[in-house]
């Protein structure tokens, strides 16, 4: 298709600066990138058709890692004066 129409993961290194000419960079132009770009992501990741249980277990994993990141130095004190 035209070169205004391709997506950048489409666009080739070479065609990459007739590219960006092409691209509206007002301020309407780039509210419209952002809305697009949410929707995208939105569908692919959030508005799933069917779930399962890879999408809770990866949401608990977060949870763990992000919790031992927050107590880290409190364990890291706990387990020092047990090792002494």
């Amino acid at each position: 298709g035209p070169l205004s129409e391709r997506r950048l993961m489409d666009v080739r290194l070479g065609e990459l600066p007739a590219w960006l000419a092409t691209c509206n960079f007002s301020l309407q132009g780039l509210l419209g990138g952002v809305q697009k770009a949410w929707s995208s992501y939105y569908d692919k990741y959030i508005n799933v058709k069917r779930g399962g249980p890879a999408g809770i277990s990866m949401l608990l994993a977060g949870y763990c890692v992000l919790s031992y990141g927050w107590n880290y130095q409190h364990i890291s004190k706990i387990s020092f004066l047990v090792s002494v």
